[in-house]
């Protein structure tokens, strides 16, 4: 029997005054003229995010939730071109080690999506430079909260440019200048609009890569529309990873927004995949991408329930029968 566990993302509907991306633009962070004043209240910022985060994990604890994807968000204004010379990681170490002991003590997988505007496939210098930047960011939190960093950070390709082949072929090329302990911390995920699960595989056989199948996406946006033919591929691509295969489930919001995410699941489309995938894995972890976070979690677990196919294991897992 394959076991299904569900995650959410960053934000939970259910705790009052318990957002994990607090932030402060740089403009308003200008206007302190205090320049020690402002660093401090960015500190208390990302401080306040952290315990937010603790506040959530605990939450998802007490609902037998145990897969949750961390916000990008914790720390406004890391890696600002402005502010390089500001060490975020001193003041975070203690909020960053409780987080940490907690994950571990309850076997909770943790993981990034960073931005959008991480792009290891750019033409451009100056962005590949940044987007480095910016996973190292993930990577000093995931090891300041004492968790391996290895595949925990979910990417795009990046952008197409309107040359396919020639975008792989220069994700390739970056890939060479991205230090290894950060290569090691990144799988990747099919898109809605420029890769395609093939184009994905490609890179991911290539490189090592561990591929996150996005079925949304793939249904929106594919060359051959039988994933099936590829699933084999794709578990292949985590036989060295240390984590259980991990996808994204989203339901599209109406006929016309396609590609947005729905509020909540579609019930008969995840269970459409389900079937195909049962028994190929001991476990696949599910990350729900959907409007109303956690909340559609619970709604999914309820009618899950009601299914003669599956049998509970607690409040976010079940079998495969």
């Amino acid at each position: 029997m394959t076991i299904v566990r569900l995650g959410y993302v960053a934000m939970s509907m259910e705790l009052t005054n318990a957002s994990p991306s607090q932030t402060l633009t740089y403009d308003r962070f200008q206007k302190i003229t205090d320049r020690e004043a402002a660093l401090r209240k960015l500190e208390r910022i990302s401080l306040s995010n952290l315990h937010n985060t603790l506040r959530i994990l605990k939450h998802n604890v007490a609902s037998e939730v145990y897969f949750y994807r961390l916000t990008s968000r914790l720390i406004p204004l890391a890696n600002h071109q402005e502010l390089l010379d500001w060490d975020y990681m001193k003041p975070l170490r203690e909020a960053l080690s409780e987080i940490g002991d907690f994950v571990k003590r309850h076997n909770i997988r943790v993981g990034f999506h960073p931005d959008h505007f991480v792009l290891i496939n750019s033409p451009k210098t100056d962005v590949l430079k940044n987007s480095i930047m910016t996973l190292k960011m993930h990577y000093l939190l995931l090891k300041g909260m004492g968790i391996d960093p290895t595949h925990r950070c979910v990417m795009h390709v990046g952008g197409n440019y309107k040359e396919t082949e020639k975008s792989l072929e220069r994700f390739i090329d970056n890939w060479m200048v991205v230090p290894r302990a950060i290569q090691k911390t990144i799988i990747l995920e099919n898109d809605d609009t420029s890769f395609t699960l093939e184009d994905t595989l490609f890179l991911c056989e290539k490189l090592g890569i561990p591929l996150v199948f996005d079925y949304h996406h793939h249904l929106v946006h594919h060359n051959n529309a039988n994933w099936e033919e590829n699933w084999d591929r794709v578990v292949q691509t985590w036989s060295h990873s240390p984590l259980p295969i991990k996808m994204h489930i989203s339901s599209p919001k109406s006929k016309q927004a396609i590609r947005h995410h729905a509020d909540h699941i579609d019930i008969n489309m995840f269970f459409d995949f389900l079937k195909e995938i049962k028994g190929s894995v001991p476990q696949i972890d599910c990350m729900i991408e959907a409007k109303k976070k956690d909340e559609a979690l619970v709604k999914l677990m309820e009618e899950v329930k009601n299914r003669d196919d599956i049998e509970v294991i607690n409040g976010s897992s079940f079998h495969l029968k």
